[in-house]
């Protein structure tokens, strides 16, 4: 994470003497001056704490917005909010909140879940030294399917296996390998659900036909929509399962519309047109992060790196928004193809610490507003290439990440 130091203005006024007043009248305004002074006192006491509160927004860590009121006596203003890091250059850490702490963590595969001794394995092979704190374990995937044994009924009817893990067990195998439990579930990026059950799609205007996006012989399918009650619901149910679950945190990811076309849009409703789609969206998220922090878990919004170059950030409004943490992927297998928009073509070449780079700075002003954790990934991008992208990234004065 970064964090932006914008420096603390002084504003200077003359000062004004006065001369010449008689002694009843000195002591007149020492008296003045005395209830003045009392007086603001006592109005800054009474409505410091509810500014404070205010402000501070629901699942912040209570004693971090603590230190942004009164820093410790044994630590610098200054030296908080400077990375350590960039050899000393002290370089403005514009994505490190003071409200959020180092972020590290490693993501276990899909496949690591088809039972117990696959997802211990998969823990053995982390690489060691690497401080690596929390584990994130994908539970519900892009494209829909269930990778736990699930009691909501859509979910159970979308798992990947008959037979699969219950989630107690995932988290009591991650606790007692030494880690900390992450649950990442994917929201509307959700093909299965709408086969399920037609209204949790999208729906043509005129016919209230299912919309799907190609034809079927090309393979097109429908996806899950943030205004379909049915959909938001199964999500929330969810979020809900997971973070009673013992998972300390839920990264939710793909807040995402399909990549319409123009004659999508002439025949879905209105509001598909309309900047106000942003709305629906971050009201979706507002809900399952309420859900999840009931539940005493904290809730990450996880977005692709592609889909900001692509322009598609309608969930990044920090006015609508509730959750105030980013994890931003950086997928270095899918960005080696090149990211394609109507106007421009972005080749990324060379080494993955050198596409990561080259990412990072073509889409970090649309995360300005937020804590940012990077997630460094790839199927095919072997852990030593994922580890010096890191390092790089850290010189930049990002401190939190997602390895895999």
């Amino acid at each position: 994470m970064k964090f932006r130091n914008k420096g603390r203005k002084i504003y200077k006024t003359k000062e004004k003497n006065y001369y010449g007043k008689s002694p009843l009248g000195k002591a007149f305004s020492v008296g003045l001056s005395v209830l003045l002074i009392g007086g603001i006192g006592f109005i800054g006491y009474s409505v410091a704490e509810p500014i404070v509160n205010y402000t501070k927004k629901k699942g912040d860590d209570k004693a971090a917005v603590s230190s942004e009121v009164l820093p410790s006596s044994d630590e610098s203003t200054t030296d908080s909010l400077i990375s350590p890091t960039n050899g000393g250059a002290g370089l403005a850490n514009s994505h490190q909140k003071m409200n959020f702490g180092t972020y590290s963590a490693a993501a276990v595969k899909e496949g690591d879940l088809m039972s117990g001794d696959t997802l211990k394995l998969a823990l053995k092979r982390l690489p060691t030294g690497q401080d690596i704190e929390y584990i994130e374990v994908p539970l519900k995937v892009k494209g829909g399917r269930i990778y736990y044994s699930s009691n909501v009924y859509y979910a159970m009817q979308s798992q990947a296996f008959p037979e699969m893990m219950e989630l107690d067990e995932i988290v009591d195998i991650i606790t007692d390998s030494g880690y900390k439990p992450v649950a990442v579930v994917s929201t509307f990026n959700d093909n299965l659900l709408p086969v399920i059950d037609g209204e949790a799609g999208y729906r043509t205007a005129d016919t209230d036909e299912q919309w799907i996006d190609n034809d079927y012989e090309a393979g097109g399918k429908p996806w899950a929509s943030p205004f379909s009650q049915v959909a938001v619901n199964y999500v929330n149910s969810i979020v809900d399962e997971v973070s009673s679950a013992g998972f300390e945190k839920v990264v939710c990811s793909d807040f995402v519309y399909p990549h319409f076309r123009q004659s999508d849009l002439d025949i879905l409703a209105p509001e598909l047109s309309d900047q106000s789609r942003s709305m629906t969206m971050t009201a979706a998220a507002n809900l399952f992060n309420s859900t999840i922090l009931q539940n005493e878990s904290a809730m990450y919004i996880e977005v692709s790196a592609s889909e900001l170059l692509q322009g598609y950030t309608d969930i990044l409004q920090p006015m609508l928004l509730n959750v105030n943490t980013v994890i931003l992927n950086i997928d270095l297998e899918e960005i080696s193809y090149g990211v394609y928009t109507e106007s421009t073509v972005y080749e990324f070449s060379g080494k993955a610490v050198d596409k990561a780079e080259k990412m990072i700075k073509l889409v970090e002003s649309d995360l300005n507003e937020f804590n940012v954790a990077v997630r460094l990934s790839g199927s095919n991008v072997n852990m030593s290439e994922l580890l010096e992208a890191r390092d790089k990234l850290k010189e930049m004065g990002y401190s939190s990440f997602v390895i895999g």
